[in-house]
């Protein structure tokens, strides 16, 4: 139950926020199905059901995302995570949740002090040749501060919220309890996975909670990038070459934050500071005679290399996550939403960006219904309306191609069938939009798809080089070997637990557990039905009975009787009536 399993005393003020939010926007229904308003009774919280406002008549987007801001830092994460799901989503609601802005006051510096002291093993004032007190920006899970190193260096301090972690745990709860409610309910809301998008959620902000995992991706993608030249050098150089002294002395074009690990830790980390021009601020970056269409050229390789390439990108590259340094070099920062891609996906992607770019219907075809999986999928109408979007853009020059917008078309048929894309994709789909929009941002005329082809192809070759090839022919013949030699082994097991009459066979049918409930409650009243009928039958032999105790002329026990048996009938009808208005608004 829902007061046994989520109502601790430190989240009913929480529980009655969220659920006086929830009615505000017109979701008074959801509360009711997520057991939030009988919990609440139980406490002696009243809920004002005629708050609904003209907030209620909002398109069912807008009322989505305006709650979400309301419920505070969580939800608005929850939105961005949405936001990067175009595969569920429809335009507009991506638009409603892109909105959603990651920035809160900031904490009390006396609480900061203090958790700052228990984290670096000594005031701030000590560690630091010079720490702001004022932050300079503050969002829902931390806030940064500037500092500098007693050696001159320029940093900034990353603090986590104090107390955040105890509030995620109870936005999480709830969100758990909404997401279920909104599956089994009847809202236009029921079909976008919402348990699904809660998990992926739960494990992607678990990770943003631990900094140190945040500075592990920063240094890898800076590994990555040592030695690189750029889209207009040869792809590869020779290693003495990349680290020869020579090579030392020039800036790199694309710069990775530094990470100061004697000072990071789960709840702080220290990396350097960026001095160069914010990725918004377009005109600045004219006036300091920086080359936009470089810029662009530049960025959009990078992010490129990360994912045909290196397999873990940067997943939300937007102007507020790059600045522009001198010499037309770009900066990465916050790496806390990353995608990761295996080598298997990375070919299957690199092949559906070659399909789209050299238009081959058939290519984009195979790699989508890779994707589908085994979900459910009329394959010939899916193939042939593929053929058609692709056909479409046939003889279009490349320079004209818009990939991100192809992609997003793409993720849309796909919705259309009902299908959806596994969490890497659909990190991958939202970072590479973002990319072409920041790329034409810079420069209207770049030609994304004559950027990518280069980067696309060298990733085939390097992934059926001879060395790779040979690789992961020996890895196959390695887990064969294993396989065969485990053969013998394993049906011996087999054939042993079948002697034994051991052996057993599990099938897992999710319709089934809810039947067996349903079961359970009619099984329940049946019970009930036959106790009301045993004590109504037994109170009539009572009253026939002469003698004992009396009350208003008729024998007290028989009476007695009665009157629990029609206790117990009326509790018996009206749970029927529940349950009857539950089934109603479900299937309805």
């Amino acid at each position: 139950m829902l007061w046994q399993a989520l109502m601790a005393a430190r989240d009913l003020g929480r529980l009655h926020e969220i659920a006086s939010i929830l009615i505000r926007y017109g979701f008074g229904d959801m509360v009711r199905r997520m057991g939030l308003a009988n919990a609440l009774e139980r406490t002696g919280s009243a809920l004002r059901w005629n708050e609904a406002t003209e907030l209620a008549q909002l398109e069912p987007h807008a009322r989505v995302r305006r709650a979400m801001e309301e419920m505070g830092p969580t939800f608005v994460k929850l939105g961005q995570i949405l936001a990067t799901r175009v595969d569920l989503f429809d335009p507009e609601w991506i638009a409603e949740f892109s909105k959603l802005q990651d920035s809160a006051p900031p904490s009390p510096y006396d609480e900061i002090y203090k958790q700052l002291t228990e984290d670096l093993g000594a005031p701030p004032e000590e560690v630091f040749a010079a720490f702001s007190a004022e932050p300079l920006a503050a969002g829902s899970i931390a806030q940064v501060h500037r500092a500098r190193l007693a050696d001159g260096s320029e940093v900034v301090v990353k603090v986590r919220r104090p107390g955040v972690e105890s509030i995620i745990d109870a936005d999480l709860r709830w969100m758990s309890r909404l997401a279920e409610a909104i599956e089994t309910g009847n809202t236009e809301l029921r079909h976008f996975h919402w348990r699904e998008v809660v998990r992926q959620f739960n494990q992607s902000l678990r990770r943003e909670l631990d900094f140190t995992a945040e500075c592990r991706h920063a240094e890898r993608i800076a590994t990555n990038f040592v030695g690189y030249t750029g889209p207009d050098s040869p792809a590869t150089e020779s290693q003495s070459a990349v680290n020869s002294p020579e090579r030392e002395a020039v800036p790199p074009l694309i710069v990775i934050p530094k990470v100061y690990w004697q000072w990071t830790g789960e709840r702080v980390c220290v990396q350097e500071y960026i001095e160069g021009i914010p990725g918004r601020d377009l005109a600045a970056a004219e006036r300091a005679g920086l080359d936009r269409k470089v810029l662009a050229r530049r960025g959009v390789n990078a992010v490129l290399k990360m994912i045909a390439i290196d397999g873990l990108f940067h997943a939300d590259p937007h102007p507020g996550n790059v600045f522009y340094l001198p010499d037309n070099r770009i900066a990465f920062i916050d790496f806390g939403m990353v995608g990761r891609l295996s080598d298997e996906r990375r070919d299957q992607l690199v092949h559906l960006l070659l399909g789209l770019v050299q238009q081959e219907p058939a290519l984009v075809a195979n790699v989508l219904l890779d994707w589908a999986g085994d979900s459910i999928v009329n394959e010939e109408a899916l193939t042939a309306e593929l053929q058609a979007f692709v056909d479409q853009h046939l003889g279009t020059p490349l320079k004209q191609l818009r990939l991100g917008t192809m992609l997003a078309d793409l993720v849309g048929i796909l919705r259309s069938h009902q299908l959806y894309l596994p969490p890497d994709l659909a990190l991958f789909i939202k970072a590479f939009v973002s990319l072409e929009g920041m790329g034409r941002d810079l420069d209207p005329d770049l030609d994304l798809a004559g950027e990518a082809v280069p980067m696309l192809r060298e990733a085939l070759l390097t992934r059926y080089a001879p060395a790779a090839l040979a690789k992961r022919g020996w890895h196959a013949a390695s887990e064969i070997s294993k396989l065969m030699s485990d053969l013998p082994r394993d049906i011996s097991q087999l054939l042993r637990s079948a002697r034994r009459g051991r052996l057993e066979i599990h099938i897992d049918v999710g319709h089934l557990k809810h039947v067996g409930d349903q079961l359970d409650l009619a099984t329940n009243r049946l019970i009930i039905g036959i106790i009301v009928a045993s004590i109504i039958v037994g109170s009539s032999v009572v009253m026939t009975v002469s003698g004992g105790p009396t009350l208003f002329g008729l024998p007290f026990f028989g009476l007695l009787g009665f009157v629990f048996a029609t206790i117990g009938g009326v509790l018996l009808t009206v749970s029927i009536s529940r349950s009857n208005k539950a089934d109603r608004e479900r299937k309805s």
